[in-house]
């Protein structure tokens, strides 16, 4: 079961405009304040555009509930604005702060610094839990995707409900891939970036190896698990989300 990170960078009761004005201005009355980073300030300082580029890119990513992809914070700069080096600079800036710019597969988001998360953690108990042939489904498509229902069948030994792959679907974990080029083009599934910022991950790679998982005690010894782990023997990588889905 998750710990979530309790925002306490509270917005308010405003409206939406006048909270990305109050954000930002409070944003900007924090850059004086000596900080771990401190150089990422002074280039700002001496580079208006950037400077400017970099306050609009804080105020979008404070107000929106959900991590902007990079083209998205492209599209309110200007054209010529080199939006890698924007966000080089604030994730520089914010360094040694209680929030952190955490890049979320191609997004972006603040998030509570990761060495005091577990102060403003709380336990949250979620109404719906998945089955194990979910956590099963979820755990094959994670590792191995671009994956078909078939294949996932395959690796399984047993057929999956057509309720399992959406109820993934809803949760928004899961999402169409594109057909495969065999007959009957079946749809492939792949997980998606809300997947990756519910497990804290950066990217697909950063899931758990299967020796990672051992060394964890996160895997179940039974020899006979349906779910295989890429570059193992067939192991129940599912077993490692049992506390966190």
């Amino acid at each position: 079961m998750p710990h979530e990170s309790v925002d306490i960078l509270a917005r308010g009761g405003t409206t939406e405009s006048n909270t990305v004005a109050e954000v930002s201005g409070s944003v900007v009355s924090a850059i004086a304040a000596p900080t771990a980073g401190a150089e990422a300030t002074d280039k700002r300082k001496t580079d208006p555009a950037l400077f400017e580029a970099c306050r609009v890119t804080e105020a979008l990513l404070f107000a929106s509930a959900s991590p902007v992809r990079t083209n998205e914070i492209a599209r309110v700069l200007p054209a010529d604005t080199a939006v890698s080096e924007v966000l080089t600079v604030l994730r520089e800036h914010y360094q040694g702060r209680g929030v952190e710019l955490a890049k979320v597969g191609n997004a972006w988001a603040f998030r509570t610094a990761s060495d005091v998360a577990d102060r403003l953690t709380v336990e949250k108990v979620r109404r719906r839990k998945l089955s194990r042939a979910g956590l099963e489904t979820l755990a094959i498509v994670a590792y191995h995707a671009p994956v078909t229902r078939a294949e996932i069948e395959e690796i399984r030994g047993v057929t999956v409900s057509p309720g399992t792959l959406d109820i993934l679907f809803e949760e928004g974990w899961i999402e169409p891939r594109g057909r495969k080029q065999v007959p009957g083009r079946p749809t492939t599934w792949q997980t998606t970036a809300a997947f990756l910022d519910h497990f804290g991950l950066e990217s697909r790679n950063d899931l758990p190896g299967l020796r990672d998982l051992r060394k964890a005690g996160l895997l179940s010894p039974a020899p006979d698990s349906p779910v295989a782990l890429p570059g193992g023997p067939d192991e129940a990588a599912v077993e490692a989300w049992k506390n966190t889905a």
